[in-house]
């Protein structure tokens, strides 16, 4: 039996998925959604932020390793919340938490008030993700997976895209403070959208209880995530994938593009929005293909890996001060890539693990790709500081987080095959042979 016709067999007790569905799971992806916009909106006022708070390099990267420190960290108690207290009071949290911090944001008068916020938000983004990937698996058959995790990172791009479009204009329009306020407003507004009308589970499909144990139970889930290889394999990929386009989005990209490059805020803007379309683009044919063919995950996360540091060699290494805009445009667009590919690592994740693991099992996997680009902010903002902002040699550290996460990705593959493949026999047993 192959991976991609087991993956399609209906389990017992599978969601029958559904308008009703999509009307609830697109209450959660809101929250999502809007959780984006407020992470990336400094990748946008990244100079401004400098200006504002008359820092360098390193201290203006601080911003954007607090927010993903806090929001790695956050990943495996978050996880654990969601498999003991559910959706609904998680994105909850969540909402009120990442709009805090986009206040707060808006109206500190120091750098250290505004990294406090920039933590908070980072809190409460956390929050996000994990729950929304829990709610799909709540409300949509497990065949569904790959293509409600593609179109949650797809909308998550979205929100990356009204950043870039639109807060952009607004912060140059109307000033910061105006700007940042005005935007936390839409925090508010999912809030209530998920008060009123989220529901963790469809009627009838309540889970199994599950006895919660303090510490014990803590431990258990962890360590039990952690032994399936599949869920390792995850990390890495997660790990490997995401992070060239997140610094870049994240901060990087705009400073890079301007000062590197000579372009204007104008066009480099649209080379951001470029990453941002492609992403949306590629999220749905990596969706599609991974639905039909399960055993092309691994070929696309390794494809992604190596078409992404190609394109950062050549940018790096064109001869001459500038890179021609036609090299800039393929290179935006490989980046695109990245986010797609980074989905894949929960798809890896997703069947190592029963449905009671599934929230911390999906949080040891985002750590992934923002420990890694956490890493990769720290080590360009302390490089530019160092070079006097050579960009060429600051980005080279790419290289190495990418040449770390394909070894680890090559060393669980196997392993992970093979022990995926006994749990799907023996889901298909358990099909098959339904108790009476």
């Amino acid at each position: 039996m192959s991976a991609s016709s087991a993956s399609s067999v209906s389990l017992p007790g599978d969601p029958p998925g559904g308008r009703r569905a999509m009307a609830v799971w697109g209450v959660g992806v809101s929250v999502y959604f809007v959780a984006v916009i407020f992470r990336t909106s400094l990748g946008v006022a990244g100079l401004d932020a400098a200006d504002r708070f008359h820092v360098g390099a390193s201290a203006l990267s601080t911003f954007s390793i607090l927010q993903l420190l806090v929001y790695a960290g956050m990943q495996i108690p978050v996880g654990l919340l969601v498999d003991r207290l559910g959706t609904k009071k998680v994105l909850s949290l969540g909402a009120v938490l990442f709009t805090a911090g986009q206040l707060g944001f808006a109206f500190s008068p120091s750098y250290g008030m505004a990294l406090a916020s920039r933590g908070l938000l980072g809190c409460g983004d956390a929050m996000t993700f994990i729950a929304v990937l829990r709610l799909g698996s709540r409300w949509f058959p497990a065949r569904r997976g790959p293509m409600v995790a593609q179109f949650a990172g797809l909308i998550g791009m979205a929100g990356n895209l009204v950043s870039t479009l639109v807060l952009a204009r607004l912060l140059h329009g109307i000033g910061w403070t105006a700007a940042f306020a005005g935007s936390a407003l839409a925090g508010a507004v999912v809030l209530v959208l998920v008060l009123l009308f989220l529901k963790d589970h469809p009627q009838g499909h309540e889970p199994e209880p599950f006895p919660h144990h303090g510490a014990a139970y803590v431990r258990r889930q962890i360590a039990a995530s952690w032994r399936e290889p599949g869920t390792r394999l995850g990390l890495w990929v997660h790990f490997t994938t995401q992070f060239p386009a997140m610094v870049f989005l994240l901060l990087w990209g705009l400073p890079f593009l301007v000062e590197a490059q000579g372009l204007s805020r104008a066009t480099a803007g649209e080379l951001l929005t470029l990453v941002v379309l492609s992403n949306m683009v590629i999220g749905l044919v990596y969706g599609q293909v991974v639905a039909r063919h399960h055993e092309a995950r691994l070929p696309l996360a390794l494809g992604t890996v190596g078409a992404t540091a190609l394109m950062w060699a050549v940018t790096l290494t064109y001869p001459g001060e500038r890179a021609p805009m036609w090299l800039l445009v393929v290179l935006c667009t490989v980046l695109g890539a990245c986010g797609p590919a980074s989905m894949l690592g929960f798809d890896f994740a997703r069947p190592a693990n029963p449905p009671e693991r599934q929230g911390t099992a999906s949080g040891i996997t985002n750590m992934g790709g923002f420990v890694a680009s956490m890493t990769t902010l720290f080590a360009i903002g302390v490089l530019l500081d160092a070079t006097g902002d050579d960009y060429r040699v600051a980005f080279s550290v790419v290289f190495v987080l990418q040449a770390v996460g394909v070894s680890q990705i090559l060393r669980l593959r196997k392993r992970a095959a093979r022990r995926e493949r006994e749990r799907l026999v023996a889901s298909r047993v358990e099909t098959v042979h339904v108790p009476a």
